[in-house]
């Protein structure tokens, strides 16, 4: 068997369990029931980064997550010469107003795809030379909208291998001011990119989104993060024009949401074993993460869900239920986690609109079809997503693709199937460094 090499070097000094070739899951003794917390949201947390570096004065960023993702983008913060002290979950940033101390370097992104969209604006609003770096996985992965956005804005980029894609070298004068175009079906951290970096344009943006958006969601996280920052967008009734005014971000003190993404696999952990999982600190009807519409898909399948002021609550059935058709167009990166499930389920689950999570870490469709179909799980692929069959998976040693989604949502076929191996367990450090321990310390059956 030919499995998919990880990429060592994007790796942080927070990952773990690199070191180990395989992870073996069996099932609990019992129903799985706890009470836990979750770190913050990756997402959060490099939007968060970002406008602390940009703004006047400090900022406190509670509830990072400390992860290979948020790693990456702090070391390249820190080689900008902005100054970020890590306490615990709590990141430090002394912003810079705009302008970069450091007005040449190399900067190294790993697999990061939200850095590796968040930073060139960022620095094209200084004045300097950087080379910016990623993985192999990441130089294969679109960037063409978002820097050809930013040369029409005045940024100049030489590429040193593919067009439009890492490494390259950006030679920044400043951001120029006007009007812009970004397609919205790529990705939304293409226009997540540009506002973060907008209001230090020499003039005022006006930000023109062609065609329907991706997982918009993640957009207005950005909007909103902005204005809780000092600086508000106004967007048009269809939401297809920003106009983002020019200023300068104020430091703040800012508390980061739970990891949404990470909490689901903990209910879907409680879905398979007829279990209970009581997630903490999680609100429910103000999560700005889309991966809270879960919840729903949770209650279609038989689950119960407590939707409490602080926490959020699923009790599994007894039987899951399947049968149905399921957008994942606001939330694709659960597209695997259900992928993972539906084989335990009543009926067949369709699940499309996520063509675009092809062009994530790995291909993540093929992936998941390729890993369900080694377990003899029946399974039919689509251009934008796929269909799952009922049926009994079969122990095998499994392909995690070098992506923490894969391995994560692979692992949960091990709560009802024994010695399910999984290659690779160190991928999931890009989000849950201790994923396989939080699912242990719940009484799974955890080995390496």
């Amino acid at each position: 068997m030919i499995l998919n090499q990880p990429d060592w070097e994007a790796r942080s000094p927070w990952s773990t369990h690199n070191d180990k070739q395989e992870v073996r899951i069996n099932p609990p003794r019992s129903p799985v029931k706890g009470s836990i917390r979750v770190p913050g949201s990756k997402s959060l947390t490099n939007r968060a980064l970002i406008i602390a570096s940009l703004a006047d004065g400090k900022s406190q960023l509670q509830g990072i997550l400390k992860s290979d993702d948020s790693y990456w983008c702090i070391d390249s913060l820190t080689k900008l010469g902005v100054k970020v002290v890590i306490d615990g979950e709590t990141a430090y940033v002394e912003g810079t107003g705009g302008g970069w101390p450091n007005n040449a370097g190399e900067l190294y992104v790993g697999a990061a795809g939200t850095v590796a969209r968040f930073l060139p604006g960022a620095l094209a609003v200084g004045h300097g030379a950087w080379t910016l770096k990623g993985s192999k996985r990441m130089s294969e992965r679109p960037l063409s909208p978002l820097l050809s956005a930013l040369t029409s804005l005045g940024a100049q980029f030489d590429y040193q291998q593919s067009e439009r894609c890492v490494p390259f070298t950006l030679q920044a004068k400043g951001l120029q001011g006007g009007e812009v175009h970004l397609p919205g079906s790529t990705s939304s951290q293409f226009i997540s990119g540009l506002l973060l970096a907008a209001p230090y344009a020499t003039e005022q943006i006006t930000l023109h989104i062609d065609g329907e958006v991706v997982q918009r969601d993640y957009v207005q996280m950005t909007l909103d993060m902005m204005a809780s920052f000092g600086v508000t967008p106004e967007i048009s009734n269809d939401g297809q024009s920003i106009v983002i005014p020019t200023g300068h971000y104020q430091g703040q003190s800012y508390l980061l949401e739970s990891d949404i993404s990470t909490c689901c696999y903990f209910w879907a952990t409680a879905a398979l074993t007829s279990g209970c999982i009581r997630i903490e600190g999680v609100n429910a009807q103000n999560a700005s993460q889309p991966d809270i519409e879960i919840l729903d898909a949770l209650e279609l399948m038989g689950c119960s869900v407590l939707r409490g002021d602080s926490f959020v609550e699923v009790q599994g059935p007894s039987q899951l239920k399947g049968g149905f058709t399921m957008s994942m167009k606001k939330w694709s990166d659960q597209t695997l986690t259900i992928a993972a499930m539906a084989p335990f389920a009543d009926g067949p689950i369709t699940l499309k609109d996520a063509a675009h999570i092809r062009h994530h870490e790995c291909d993540r469709i093929a992936a998941i079809c390729k890993e369900l179909s080694k377990l003899g799980i029946r399974v039919e692929e689509h251009h934008d997503g796929l269909t799952i069959y009922p049926g009994q998976p079969s122990t095998a040693l499994l392909d995690s693709h070098d992506d923490h989604r894969m391995a994560m949502s692979l692992s949960l076929i091990g709560l009802r199937v024994p010695n399910i191996r999984i290659m690779d367990p160190g991928c999931v450090s890009k989000t849950c460094p201790d994923y396989f321990e939080r699912l242990s310390a719940l009484g799974v059956d955890i080995t390496y």
